[in-house]
Protein backbone atom coordinates (compact mmCIF):
# COMPACT_ATOMS: atom_id res chain seq x y z
CA UNK A 1 0.00 0.00 0.00
CA UNK A 2 1.08 3.76 -0.48
CA UNK A 3 0.11 6.15 2.05
CA UNK A 4 -1.32 9.55 0.47
CA UNK A 5 -1.96 11.44 3.62
CA UNK A 6 -0.76 10.55 7.41
CA UNK A 7 -4.23 8.99 7.98
CA UNK A 8 -5.69 6.68 5.60
CA UNK A 9 -3.90 4.46 3.34
CA UNK A 10 -4.85 3.33 -0.39
CA UNK A 11 -3.87 -0.30 -2.06
CA UNK A 12 -0.54 -0.43 -3.60
CA UNK A 13 -2.43 -1.56 -7.27
CA UNK A 14 -5.60 -2.73 -8.56
CA UNK A 15 -4.61 -6.58 -8.90
CA UNK A 16 -3.35 -6.51 -5.34
CA UNK A 17 -7.22 -4.93 -4.10
CA UNK A 18 -8.81 -7.73 -6.29
CA UNK A 19 -6.54 -10.19 -5.19
CA UNK A 20 -7.23 -9.20 -1.01
CA UNK A 21 -10.83 -8.94 -2.22
CA UNK A 22 -11.21 -12.40 -4.05
CA UNK A 23 -8.85 -13.69 -0.92
CA UNK A 24 -11.77 -12.42 1.59
CA UNK A 25 -14.37 -13.96 -0.28
CA UNK A 26 -13.00 -17.43 -1.35
CA UNK A 27 -12.63 -19.12 1.98
CA UNK A 28 -14.89 -21.99 3.59
CA UNK A 29 -17.86 -20.57 1.31
CA UNK A 30 -16.61 -21.91 -1.62
CA UNK A 31 -14.45 -24.72 -0.59
CA UNK A 32 -17.28 -26.06 2.09
CA UNK A 33 -20.37 -24.28 1.90
CA UNK A 34 -21.00 -24.02 -1.52
CA UNK A 35 -20.45 -27.95 -2.01
CA UNK A 36 -22.53 -29.21 0.73
CA UNK A 37 -25.21 -26.77 -0.25
CA UNK A 38 -25.01 -27.99 -4.10
CA UNK A 39 -25.61 -31.65 -2.73
CA UNK A 40 -28.27 -30.66 -0.03
CA UNK A 41 -30.31 -28.62 -2.94
CA UNK A 42 -29.79 -31.23 -5.78
CA UNK A 43 -26.77 -30.46 -7.58
CA UNK A 44 -27.62 -28.44 -10.92
CA UNK A 45 -30.59 -26.42 -9.89
CA UNK A 46 -29.05 -25.04 -7.18
CA UNK A 47 -25.41 -24.14 -9.54
CA UNK A 48 -27.69 -22.40 -12.12
CA UNK A 49 -29.72 -20.24 -9.66
CA UNK A 50 -26.35 -19.48 -7.85
CA UNK A 51 -24.76 -18.38 -10.94
CA UNK A 52 -27.65 -16.33 -12.18
CA UNK A 53 -28.04 -14.55 -8.33
CA UNK A 54 -24.15 -13.57 -8.64
CA UNK A 55 -24.74 -11.46 -11.80
CA UNK A 56 -27.89 -9.92 -10.74
CA UNK A 57 -27.61 -9.28 -7.35
CA UNK A 58 -24.13 -10.60 -6.14
CA UNK A 59 -22.03 -8.16 -8.56
CA UNK A 60 -24.80 -4.96 -7.83
CA UNK A 61 -24.32 -4.93 -4.36
CA UNK A 62 -20.60 -5.53 -4.12
CA UNK A 63 -20.49 -2.23 -5.75
CA UNK A 64 -23.11 -0.72 -3.45
CA UNK A 65 -20.95 -1.67 -0.85
CA UNK A 66 -17.68 -0.61 -2.99
CA UNK A 67 -19.07 2.68 -2.83
CA UNK A 68 -20.31 3.13 0.72
CA UNK A 69 -16.70 2.26 1.20
CA UNK A 70 -14.61 3.94 -0.87
CA UNK A 71 -17.20 7.43 -0.14
CA UNK A 72 -16.78 7.50 3.45
CA UNK A 73 -12.83 6.50 4.02
CA UNK A 74 -14.12 4.84 7.00
CA UNK A 75 -14.65 1.90 9.32
CA UNK A 76 -18.22 -0.13 8.44
CA UNK A 77 -19.70 1.40 11.32
CA UNK A 78 -18.96 5.04 10.66
CA UNK A 79 -19.13 4.90 6.95
CA UNK A 80 -22.64 5.79 7.31
CA UNK A 81 -22.14 8.79 8.72
CA UNK A 82 -21.33 12.07 7.67
CA UNK A 83 -23.29 14.34 4.94
CA UNK A 84 -24.31 13.34 1.35
CA UNK A 85 -25.53 15.76 -0.90
CA UNK A 86 -24.99 18.73 1.63
CA UNK A 87 -27.28 17.16 4.62
CA UNK A 88 -25.77 15.52 7.65
CA UNK A 89 -26.85 11.66 6.89
CA UNK A 90 -29.01 10.44 9.81
CA UNK A 91 -27.85 8.92 12.26
CA UNK A 92 -29.99 5.92 12.65
CA UNK A 93 -28.07 4.70 9.37
CA UNK A 94 -25.44 3.86 11.40
CA UNK A 95 -27.83 0.49 12.54
CA UNK A 96 -26.54 -0.62 9.13
CA UNK A 97 -22.93 -0.93 10.01
CA UNK A 98 -23.55 -2.47 13.50
CA UNK A 99 -25.61 -4.92 12.11
CA UNK A 100 -22.44 -5.70 9.70
CA UNK A 101 -20.02 -5.65 12.77
CA UNK A 102 -22.62 -8.49 14.49
CA UNK A 103 -22.42 -10.23 11.20
CA UNK A 104 -19.19 -10.11 11.14
CA UNK A 105 -18.89 -11.69 15.24
CA UNK A 106 -21.57 -14.12 14.11
CA UNK A 107 -19.40 -15.68 11.57
CA UNK A 108 -16.16 -15.43 12.89
CA UNK A 109 -17.70 -17.74 15.65
CA UNK A 110 -17.95 -20.46 14.62
CA UNK A 111 -15.40 -20.20 11.24
CA UNK A 112 -12.39 -20.22 13.67
CA UNK A 113 -13.28 -23.42 15.26
CA UNK A 114 -13.65 -25.06 11.08
CA UNK A 115 -9.99 -24.06 11.08
CA UNK A 116 -10.04 -26.15 13.89
CA UNK A 117 -11.23 -28.87 12.35
CA UNK A 118 -8.93 -28.40 9.63
CA UNK A 119 -5.65 -28.89 11.21
CA UNK A 120 -6.88 -32.07 13.38
CA UNK A 121 -7.10 -33.23 9.72
CA UNK A 122 -3.83 -32.12 8.92
CA UNK A 123 -1.71 -33.20 11.75
CA UNK A 124 -3.59 -36.50 11.16
CA UNK A 125 -2.86 -37.38 8.13
CA UNK A 126 1.30 -35.93 9.04
CA UNK A 127 0.85 -38.02 11.90
CA UNK A 128 -0.19 -41.36 10.92
CA UNK A 129 -3.08 -41.54 13.17
CA UNK A 130 -5.87 -40.90 10.12
CA UNK A 131 -3.83 -43.30 6.95
CA UNK A 132 -5.01 -42.72 3.70
CA UNK A 133 -3.10 -44.72 1.66
CA UNK A 134 -5.15 -47.79 1.66
CA UNK A 135 -9.09 -47.89 1.46
CA UNK A 136 -11.00 -47.39 4.68
CA UNK A 137 -14.87 -47.39 4.33
CA UNK A 138 -18.03 -45.06 5.77
CA UNK A 139 -18.06 -46.64 9.20
CA UNK A 140 -13.80 -45.08 9.29
CA UNK A 141 -14.27 -41.99 8.15
CA UNK A 142 -17.28 -41.55 10.56
CA UNK A 143 -15.80 -43.13 13.41
CA UNK A 144 -12.59 -40.75 13.14
CA UNK A 145 -14.92 -37.58 12.49
CA UNK A 146 -16.79 -38.26 15.72
CA UNK A 147 -13.82 -38.81 17.67
CA UNK A 148 -11.94 -36.18 16.50
CA UNK A 149 -14.07 -33.71 15.71
CA UNK A 150 -17.56 -34.08 17.54
CA UNK A 151 -16.18 -35.91 20.74
CA UNK A 152 -12.73 -33.99 21.35
CA UNK A 153 -13.50 -30.80 22.57
CA UNK A 154 -9.93 -30.02 23.86
CA UNK A 155 -7.92 -30.91 20.61
CA UNK A 156 -10.09 -29.02 18.62
CA UNK A 157 -10.07 -26.20 21.37
CA UNK A 158 -5.87 -26.31 21.14
CA UNK A 159 -6.14 -26.45 17.19
CA UNK A 160 -8.59 -23.22 17.15
CA UNK A 161 -6.86 -21.07 19.26
CA UNK A 162 -3.31 -22.05 17.06
CA UNK A 163 -5.46 -21.23 13.90
CA UNK A 164 -6.72 -17.77 16.28
CA UNK A 165 -3.12 -17.18 16.63
CA UNK A 166 -1.54 -17.66 12.64
CA UNK A 167 -4.32 -14.42 12.52
CA UNK A 168 -3.21 -12.45 15.31
CA UNK A 169 0.63 -12.45 14.02
CA UNK A 170 -0.63 -11.41 10.73
CA UNK A 171 -2.73 -8.53 11.92
CA UNK A 172 -0.41 -7.16 13.93
CA UNK A 173 1.79 -6.49 10.99
CA UNK A 174 -1.57 -4.49 9.96
CA UNK A 175 -2.72 -3.78 6.30
CA UNK A 176 -0.12 -3.51 4.36
CA UNK A 177 3.00 -5.99 5.92
CA UNK A 178 0.54 -8.21 7.05
CA UNK A 179 -3.12 -8.95 5.22
CA UNK A 180 -1.94 -7.23 1.66
CA UNK A 181 1.78 -8.94 1.39
CA UNK A 182 0.38 -12.65 2.66
CA UNK A 183 -2.38 -12.42 0.41
CA UNK A 184 0.43 -11.93 -2.48
CA UNK A 185 1.39 -15.34 -1.30
CA UNK A 186 -1.77 -17.45 -0.17
CA UNK A 187 -4.12 -17.18 -3.73
CA UNK A 188 -1.70 -18.73 -5.82
CA UNK A 189 -1.12 -21.34 -3.37
CA UNK A 190 -4.95 -21.77 -3.27
CA UNK A 191 -5.48 -21.67 -6.77
CA UNK A 192 -2.49 -24.55 -7.45
CA UNK A 193 -3.72 -26.78 -4.63
CA UNK A 194 -7.68 -26.56 -6.31
CA UNK A 195 -6.14 -27.25 -10.01
CA UNK A 196 -3.79 -30.05 -8.92
CA UNK A 197 -7.15 -31.73 -7.05
CA UNK A 198 -9.42 -31.13 -9.87
CA UNK A 199 -7.29 -32.29 -12.52
CA UNK A 200 -6.79 -35.79 -10.33
CA UNK A 201 -10.61 -36.72 -9.92
CA UNK A 202 -12.14 -35.67 -13.55
CA UNK A 203 -9.78 -38.62 -14.50
CA UNK A 204 -11.26 -41.04 -11.80
CA UNK A 205 -13.84 -43.90 -13.53
CA UNK A 206 -17.34 -42.51 -13.23
CA UNK A 207 -16.14 -39.51 -12.31
CA UNK A 208 -18.62 -37.79 -15.61
CA UNK A 209 -22.12 -38.94 -13.51
CA UNK A 210 -20.88 -36.41 -10.74
CA UNK A 211 -20.02 -34.12 -13.75
CA UNK A 212 -23.70 -34.49 -14.87
CA UNK A 213 -25.28 -34.12 -11.16
CA UNK A 214 -23.18 -31.09 -10.65
CA UNK A 215 -24.09 -29.17 -14.35
CA UNK A 216 -27.04 -30.84 -15.49
CA UNK A 217 -30.54 -28.85 -13.59
CA UNK A 218 -33.18 -30.54 -12.50
CA UNK A 219 -35.69 -27.64 -12.38
CA UNK A 220 -38.33 -29.45 -9.84
CA UNK A 221 -35.77 -28.71 -7.36
CA UNK A 222 -36.17 -25.36 -7.71
CA UNK A 223 -38.00 -23.84 -4.44
CA UNK A 224 -38.21 -21.26 -1.97
CA UNK A 225 -35.64 -22.69 0.50
CA UNK A 226 -32.96 -22.87 -2.52
CA UNK A 227 -33.49 -19.31 -4.00
CA UNK A 228 -32.74 -18.20 0.59
CA UNK A 229 -29.75 -20.70 0.35
CA UNK A 230 -28.27 -19.24 -2.22
CA UNK A 231 -28.99 -15.48 -2.00
CA UNK A 232 -27.26 -17.05 1.61
CA UNK A 233 -24.19 -18.69 0.16
CA UNK A 234 -23.74 -15.56 -2.85
CA UNK A 235 -23.72 -12.41 0.09
CA UNK A 236 -21.37 -15.38 2.59
CA UNK A 237 -19.53 -16.29 -0.57
CA UNK A 238 -18.45 -12.29 -1.67
CA UNK A 239 -17.70 -11.65 1.71
CA UNK A 240 -21.34 -9.22 1.75
CA UNK A 241 -23.38 -7.85 4.21
CA UNK A 242 -20.46 -7.84 7.19
CA UNK A 243 -18.65 -4.79 6.36
CA UNK A 244 -15.88 -6.84 4.47
CA UNK A 245 -16.19 -4.81 1.29
CA UNK A 246 -17.01 -1.93 2.92
CA UNK A 247 -13.90 -1.65 5.02
CA UNK A 248 -11.29 -3.00 2.12
CA UNK A 249 -12.93 -0.60 -0.16
CA UNK A 250 -12.16 2.24 2.10
CA UNK A 251 -8.52 1.80 1.79
CA UNK A 252 -9.17 2.42 -2.38
CA UNK A 253 -7.80 5.33 -4.44
CA UNK A 254 -10.49 7.52 -5.89
CA UNK A 255 -9.76 6.79 -9.38
CA UNK A 256 -10.26 3.08 -9.06
CA UNK A 257 -12.24 1.41 -11.78
CA UNK A 258 -14.60 0.09 -9.33
CA UNK A 259 -16.77 -1.35 -11.58
CA UNK A 260 -14.16 -3.81 -12.97
CA UNK A 261 -12.82 -4.62 -9.70
CA UNK A 262 -16.61 -6.00 -9.05
CA UNK A 263 -16.92 -7.74 -12.11
CA UNK A 264 -13.65 -9.28 -11.39
CA UNK A 265 -14.51 -10.26 -8.00
CA UNK A 266 -17.44 -11.88 -8.89
CA UNK A 267 -15.66 -13.86 -12.04
CA UNK A 268 -13.07 -15.05 -9.53
CA UNK A 269 -15.49 -16.27 -6.79
CA UNK A 270 -18.18 -18.14 -9.42
CA UNK A 271 -14.51 -19.96 -10.48
CA UNK A 272 -13.34 -21.06 -7.60
CA UNK A 273 -16.90 -22.06 -6.54
CA UNK A 274 -17.14 -24.44 -9.60
CA UNK A 275 -13.99 -25.57 -9.66
CA UNK A 276 -15.00 -26.62 -5.84
CA UNK A 277 -17.49 -28.14 -7.25
CA UNK A 278 -15.49 -29.59 -9.92
CA UNK A 279 -13.03 -30.75 -6.85
CA UNK A 280 -15.41 -33.26 -5.03
CA UNK A 281 -18.60 -34.27 -6.82
CA UNK A 282 -17.06 -36.18 -9.69
CA UNK A 283 -15.06 -38.25 -6.66
CA UNK A 284 -18.26 -38.93 -4.63
CA UNK A 285 -19.78 -40.42 -7.37
CA UNK A 286 -16.91 -42.49 -8.81
CA UNK A 287 -16.69 -43.86 -5.47
CA UNK A 288 -20.91 -44.08 -5.40
CA UNK A 289 -21.11 -41.87 -1.85
CA UNK A 290 -23.94 -39.68 -0.65
CA UNK A 291 -23.35 -36.15 -2.33
CA UNK A 292 -26.55 -34.37 0.70
CA UNK A 293 -24.24 -34.95 3.30
CA UNK A 294 -24.75 -31.52 4.71
CA UNK A 295 -21.74 -29.88 6.43
CA UNK A 296 -20.00 -32.66 7.30
CA UNK A 297 -19.34 -33.15 3.52
CA UNK A 298 -16.00 -32.35 3.25
CA UNK A 299 -14.82 -34.34 6.56
CA UNK A 300 -16.37 -37.26 6.89
CA UNK A 301 -17.31 -38.30 2.56
CA UNK A 302 -13.63 -37.28 0.94
CA UNK A 303 -11.08 -38.72 3.16
CA UNK A 304 -13.12 -42.09 1.79
CA UNK A 305 -12.56 -40.41 -1.77
CA UNK A 306 -8.85 -39.97 -1.22
CA UNK A 307 -8.15 -43.46 0.53
CA UNK A 308 -8.91 -44.73 -2.83
CA UNK A 309 -6.52 -42.71 -5.12
CA UNK A 310 -2.87 -43.34 -5.73
CA UNK A 311 -1.36 -41.06 -2.98
CA UNK A 312 -4.33 -40.39 -1.43
CA UNK A 313 -2.30 -39.42 2.31
CA UNK A 314 -0.11 -36.45 -0.23
CA UNK A 315 -3.79 -34.93 -1.77
CA UNK A 316 -5.31 -35.10 0.84
CA UNK A 317 -2.89 -33.04 2.84
CA UNK A 318 -2.65 -31.08 -0.39
CA UNK A 319 -6.88 -30.45 0.26
CA UNK A 320 -6.60 -29.41 3.85
CA UNK A 321 -3.80 -27.45 3.42
CA UNK A 322 -6.08 -25.52 0.44
CA UNK A 323 -9.11 -25.64 3.12
CA UNK A 324 -6.82 -23.74 5.88
CA UNK A 325 -5.63 -21.41 3.20
CA UNK A 326 -8.65 -20.42 1.92
CA UNK A 327 -9.71 -20.04 5.77
CA UNK A 328 -6.62 -17.68 6.23
CA UNK A 329 -6.98 -15.91 3.38
CA UNK A 330 -11.24 -15.06 4.46
CA UNK A 331 -11.24 -14.34 8.44
CA UNK A 332 -8.33 -11.93 8.57
CA UNK A 333 -10.10 -9.33 6.37
CA UNK A 334 -13.57 -10.30 8.61
CA UNK A 335 -10.88 -9.75 11.63
CA UNK A 336 -10.13 -6.50 10.73
CA UNK A 337 -13.59 -5.33 9.63
CA UNK A 338 -14.11 -5.44 13.89
CA UNK A 339 -9.92 -4.30 14.56
CA UNK A 340 -10.93 -1.44 12.16
CA UNK A 341 -14.02 -0.28 13.94
CA UNK A 342 -12.51 -0.78 17.64
CA UNK A 343 -9.70 1.41 16.89
CA UNK A 344 -11.10 4.38 14.13
CA UNK A 345 -13.86 4.45 16.56
CA UNK A 346 -12.82 4.22 19.90
CA UNK A 347 -9.63 5.62 19.49
CA UNK A 348 -7.57 3.29 21.05
CA UNK A 349 -4.44 1.26 19.69
CA UNK A 350 -4.86 -1.13 17.32
CA UNK A 351 -2.92 -4.00 19.24
CA UNK A 352 -5.14 -3.30 21.98
CA UNK A 353 -8.21 -3.83 19.07
CA UNK A 354 -6.82 -6.96 18.05
CA UNK A 355 -6.89 -8.04 21.23
CA UNK A 356 -10.50 -7.46 22.43
CA UNK A 357 -11.60 -8.34 19.02
CA UNK A 358 -10.11 -11.84 19.02
CA UNK A 359 -9.99 -12.58 22.84
CA UNK A 360 -13.80 -11.55 22.89
CA UNK A 361 -14.79 -13.70 19.99
CA UNK A 362 -12.96 -16.68 21.14
CA UNK A 363 -14.42 -16.60 24.44
CA UNK A 364 -18.36 -15.47 23.63
CA UNK A 365 -17.99 -17.57 19.48
CA UNK A 366 -15.63 -19.73 19.72
CA UNK A 367 -15.71 -22.07 22.83
CA UNK A 368 -19.20 -22.16 22.64
CA UNK A 369 -19.17 -23.64 19.15
CA UNK A 370 -16.34 -25.80 19.96
CA UNK A 371 -18.79 -26.92 23.02
CA UNK A 372 -21.78 -27.17 21.07
CA UNK A 373 -21.02 -30.82 20.18
CA UNK A 374 -20.64 -31.59 23.82
CA UNK A 375 -21.72 -30.39 26.88
CA UNK A 376 -23.35 -27.43 25.39
CA UNK A 377 -25.10 -29.74 22.83
CA UNK A 378 -28.74 -29.36 24.32
CA UNK A 379 -28.56 -25.61 23.77
CA UNK A 380 -30.58 -25.38 20.87
CA UNK A 381 -32.57 -23.15 18.72
CA UNK A 382 -34.96 -24.06 15.83
CA UNK A 383 -33.95 -27.08 16.38
CA UNK A 384 -30.05 -26.24 15.82
CA UNK A 385 -26.97 -26.37 17.77
CA UNK A 386 -24.97 -23.38 18.68
CA UNK A 387 -22.61 -24.01 15.91
CA UNK A 388 -25.16 -24.61 12.96
CA UNK A 389 -27.13 -21.53 14.43
CA UNK A 390 -24.26 -19.07 14.23
CA UNK A 391 -24.06 -20.29 10.64
CA UNK A 392 -28.02 -19.67 10.10
CA UNK A 393 -28.31 -16.68 12.10
CA UNK A 394 -25.31 -14.84 10.45
CA UNK A 395 -25.52 -16.24 6.65
CA UNK A 396 -29.65 -16.56 6.46
CA UNK A 397 -30.37 -13.25 8.36
CA UNK A 398 -28.26 -10.72 8.89
CA UNK A 399 -26.02 -10.60 5.89
CA UNK A 400 -29.80 -10.30 3.67
CA UNK A 401 -30.84 -7.51 6.22
CA UNK A 402 -27.33 -5.63 6.64
CA UNK A 403 -26.90 -5.99 2.55
CA UNK A 404 -30.84 -4.71 2.45
CA UNK A 405 -29.77 -2.35 4.16
CA UNK A 406 -27.00 -1.02 2.00
CA UNK A 407 -29.13 -1.17 -0.81
CA UNK A 408 -31.54 1.34 1.06
CA UNK A 409 -28.48 3.36 2.09
CA UNK A 410 -26.98 3.77 -1.32
CA UNK A 411 -30.42 4.64 -3.10
CA UNK A 412 -32.38 6.76 -0.57
CA UNK A 413 -29.17 8.66 1.22
CA UNK A 414 -26.18 8.98 -0.97
CA UNK A 415 -28.25 9.63 -4.19
CA UNK A 416 -26.51 11.22 -6.54
CA UNK A 417 -23.30 11.02 -4.91
CA UNK A 418 -22.92 7.42 -4.92
CA UNK A 419 -23.42 7.44 -8.87
CA UNK A 420 -20.92 10.34 -9.02
CA UNK A 421 -18.30 7.66 -7.12
CA UNK A 422 -18.95 5.01 -9.01
CA UNK A 423 -18.51 6.54 -12.08
CA UNK A 424 -15.20 8.80 -10.68
CA UNK A 425 -17.05 11.66 -10.85
CA UNK A 426 -19.21 11.19 -13.50
CA UNK A 427 -16.16 10.05 -16.35
CA UNK A 428 -16.77 5.82 -16.27
CA UNK A 429 -20.15 4.83 -17.97
CA UNK A 430 -22.33 7.14 -17.47
CA UNK A 431 -25.91 5.60 -19.04
CA UNK A 432 -24.72 1.97 -16.83
CA UNK A 433 -24.23 3.81 -13.08
CA UNK A 434 -27.30 5.50 -13.53
CA UNK A 435 -29.18 2.04 -14.86
CA UNK A 436 -26.99 0.41 -11.92
CA UNK A 437 -28.67 2.88 -9.69
CA UNK A 438 -32.28 2.73 -10.65
CA UNK A 439 -31.66 -1.38 -10.24
CA UNK A 440 -30.50 -0.89 -6.88
CA UNK A 441 -32.61 1.23 -5.44
CA UNK A 442 -36.08 0.05 -6.73
CA UNK A 443 -35.90 -3.27 -7.75
CA UNK A 444 -32.99 -5.23 -5.95
CA UNK A 445 -34.47 -4.11 -2.36
CA UNK A 446 -37.86 -5.91 -3.98
CA UNK A 447 -36.46 -9.01 -4.69
CA UNK A 448 -34.23 -9.29 -1.71
CA UNK A 449 -37.25 -9.26 0.86
CA UNK A 450 -39.27 -11.26 -1.17
CA UNK A 451 -36.67 -14.25 -1.17
CA UNK A 452 -36.08 -13.32 2.49
CA UNK A 453 -39.55 -13.96 3.32
CA UNK A 454 -39.94 -16.85 0.68
CA UNK A 455 -36.88 -18.55 2.50
CA UNK A 456 -37.37 -17.49 6.37
CA UNK A 457 -41.19 -17.30 6.76
CA UNK A 458 -42.77 -19.37 3.73
CA UNK A 459 -45.88 -19.44 5.60
CA UNK A 460 -46.20 -15.84 5.80
CA UNK A 461 -45.17 -15.88 2.01
CA UNK A 462 -48.34 -18.33 1.06
CA UNK A 463 -50.63 -16.15 3.40
CA UNK A 464 -49.29 -12.61 0.83
CA UNK A 465 -50.28 -14.43 -2.09
CA UNK A 466 -53.69 -15.89 -1.02
CA UNK A 467 -53.83 -12.19 -0.08
CA UNK A 468 -53.13 -10.78 -3.17
CA UNK A 469 -54.83 -13.70 -5.66
CA UNK A 470 -57.83 -12.63 -3.60
CA UNK A 471 -57.69 -9.03 -4.19
CA UNK A 472 -57.69 -9.85 -7.81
Amino acid sequence: MQNPSPTRQTWSSSLTYILTVAGATIGFGATWRFPYLVGENGGGAYVLVFILVMIFVGIPVILVENVIGRYAHKNAVDAFSGFANGKPIPHFAKIIGYFGVLGAFGIMAYYMVIGGWVITYITSILSGELNLSSPIDKELAQSFYNAKIEHNPLMIGIWTTLFVAINWVILKKGIINGIEASMKYLMPLLFICLLIIVIRNLTLPGAMEGVKFYLLPDFSKITAKLFIDVLGQVFFALSLGFGVMITLSSYLQKNENMIKTAVATGVLNTLIALLAGFMIFPSLFSFDLEPSQGPSLVFQTLPIVFSHIYFGNILALIFFLLLITAALTTSLPIYEVIITTLYEKFNISRTNAINITLGFIFICGNLPCILSYGVLDDITWNGKNIFDSFDFISGNILFVLTSLGTLLFVGWILKDEAKKELSNNNTLYPRLVNLWYVYIKYFLPFVIVLIFIAGVFPDTLNKLLRLFTALL
